[in-house]
């Protein structure tokens, strides 16, 4: 097998419907709606309670709204892709297992050691926040304060401060792991549980907040776009610059496919939680952005934490250590679906030989991935513990945003290659949704494109230093495929199907 061969090998998808059908290694335990809980846990979080009001009070006013229906459109479009595929390859792995059915190995390699450390990025960053909210709850309520040296990590600018290691979120991470590692379904039900909560804490939001709406503050709807520090703020620029930030609140689902091969019935439930966990989120995240800018003036919502800012301003004291509870449930359940899906994914890595055999080991007992587990435990923990938070949420999102790319033009591929293909979900108007998918992700990265005073200009998109990171991160990858993978792959071995 020549060497541009070996980049390109990749497993069909009979053999992966094939191996799907026939695997032992997990238990089956997974139903529709806690695979969609997964789903909805790792999309509502820091878009309700964060991004939609800072959002409107920085670039888009109240038509922040507007901001998570095109982020939403460009997330629905690889959302569709996620449902055509989950529900045709029901194998542990998501984008990368699609990518390795379609587009070979190399590809497969590049989305999987992206996603990796995306996901286990995502559960430190979280846990920081996750932290926060509980040691401000604490003091709230109970008037406990931790010392000050387990109150969060060391930062250089202020030194003063004693702070050394954040004890909270290092616990929370480790106590996930643990979750996750015992019994998948304990964590699932724990995980099915805690987004009740934090759904019904979105809905007293809406509920309560509708009440004191005053319609005055919705105008102008779309603020006079100003100019500063060289961008465009407000004004439908504004709109497509807050659209490229508010994508952090509008994937996930993506998570949910990581635990196919634990779902009863993948490929009919797959598909379904994937478009149904999306669609619930993006309701709640529109009827939110609506209430925020409509109880007060958007310029209110500029804090770390709009939604308790707009109850206080009105007097709702008894509303807010709910929304503090409801908070604290949301970010638990985004940690516990990236920890699942990164598990899962360094599992399917190993399992397909471009890792260690030895990180593809089943616990005999428990039927769950435990030793990535353990690790990412481990590994998050000491981020959460350790190091403030930083700029990771670019990195995450760049990341996400490939493999959006990714998929959608994967599974534009696959529909030429194996038109007869069985299909149990297809993507309706596909030769439309896919190429629009791939340029609303194009537009996140780079900037949408945008004329302004006879000047054209690129709105939004992510700094450079982001893409830098992102080439760093990815030319280690191809250094650990060309060393050991492209050699150990089982598609390497003469007697592979």
């Amino acid at each position: 097998m020549g060497f541009f061969s070996k980049l390109v090998r990749h497993k069909s998808v009979e053999q992966l419907q094939a191996e799907a059908g026939s695997s032992g290694d997990f238990r089956r335990v997974l139903g529709l709606w806690q695979l969609t809980a997964i789903g909805v846990g790792a999309i509502i979080g820091v878009g309700v309670f964060v991004l939609a009001g800072q959002q409107a009070a920085a670039n888009a006013g109240p038509a922040v709204v507007l901001s998570f229906l095109v982020a939403g459109l460009g997330s629905g479009c690889a959302a569709l892709a996620y449902a055509e595929f989950s529900g045709m390859i029901p194998v542990t792995g998501s984008a990368y297992t699609y990518s390795y059915a379609v587009l070979g190995e190399l590809f497969a390699w590049i989305i999987g050691w992206d996603l990796l450390i995306e996901y286990a990025l995502i559960v430190g960053v979280v846990a920081i926040g996750w932290s926060g909210y509980v040691q401000a709850l604490l003091e709230q309520v109970v008037g406990v304060h931790l010392p000050a040296w387990a109150q969060g990590a060391y930062d250089p600018s202020h030194p003063e401060n004693g702070k050394v290691f954040n004890v909270i979120a290092a616990a929370i991470t480790l106590l996930i792991a643990w979750m996750l590692t015992v019994k998948t379904e304990w964590g699932a039900r724990a995980n099915t549980a805690i987004v009740t909560i934090k759904v019904i804490g979105v809905a007293l939001v809406i509920g309560v907040g509708a009440f004191y709406v005053n319609p005055a503050n919705w105008h102008p709807f779309i603020p006079a776009a100003i100019t500063k520090d060289g961008l465009t703020h407000f004004g439908w620029g504004g709109v497509l610059a807050a659209s490229s930030i508010v994508f952090f609140a509008v994937f996930g689902y993506d998570t949910l496919t990581t635990a196919a091969e634990e779902s009863r019935n993948p490929q009919r439930d797959l598909p379904r939680a994937v478009l149904l966990s999306l669609a619930v989120s993006m309701v709640l995240y529109i009827l939110v952005s609506l209430v925020l800018t409509g109880m007060v003036p958007y310029q209110q919502l500029a804090g770390p934490a709009p939604v308790d800012a707009a109850f206080k301003a009105l007097g709702l004291d008894w509303v807010r250590g709910i929304i503090s509870v409801a908070a604290i449930a949301g970010i638990t359940s985004v940690m516990f679906a990236f920890m699942l899906g990164a598990a899962r994914i360094w599992f399917a890595l190993a399992r397909d030989g471009l890792l260690p055999k030895w990180f593809a080991h089943v616990h005999p007992r428990y039927g769950t991935p435990a030793r990535p587990t353990i690790i990412l435990g481990v590994f998050t923990a000491l981020v959460a513990g350790f190091l403030p938070i930083g700029e990771v949420a670019e990195l995450v999102n760049i990341g996400t945003l490939a493999a959006f790319i990714i998929i959608c033009g994967s599974v534009l591929l696959l529909r030429v290659r194996k038109p007869d293909l069985e299909r149990r979900f297809r993507t309706p108007a596909l030769w439309l949704v896919a190429p629009v998918g791939i340029l609303f992700s194009l537009f996140l990265i780079i900037g949408w494109p945008w004329f302004s005073d006879g000047q054209f200009q690129l709105l939004g998109g992510l700094p450079m230093i982001t893409i830098w990171r992102f080439i760093i991160w990815m030319a280690l990858g191809l250094g650990v495929y060309f060393s050991y993978g492209m050699w150990h792959s089982k598609l390497a071995r003469p007697d592979a199907s």
